[in-house]
């Protein structure tokens, strides 16, 4: 029989991918829908990095991922809302 110490790193190793979940925290599925802000602005090169118009389509798309993300943690919200005042309707 194995003593307990022996399990612990077992345990451990089995346990890790679900806790890998947790490193993703913070990443908005909103942002990774969006894709990538600096080649979207680059223009396909067309655009200079640190040109004016490259700082407004940065600043336009945060705007946006901003805006998306209040949407829908207002959507989430009233979702919870609306199933807290009708139980009886799922």
């Amino acid at each position: 029989m194995r003593s307990i110490s022996a399990r612990a790193p077992l345990a451990l190793l089995l346990a890790l991918p679900l806790l890998a979940g947790c490193l993703e925290r913070g990443r908005s599925p909103i942002a990774e829908s969006m894709g990538d802000d600096d080649q979207y602005c680059q223009a396909g090169g067309k655009v200079a990095v640190g040109s004016p118009e490259y700082v407004a389509c940065r600043k336009d798309r945060d705007v946006q991922r901003q805006n998306a993300e209040v949407r829908s943690d207002r959507r989430q919200r009233d979702l919870g809302e609306y199933m807290m005042n009708n139980p009886d309707r799922h």
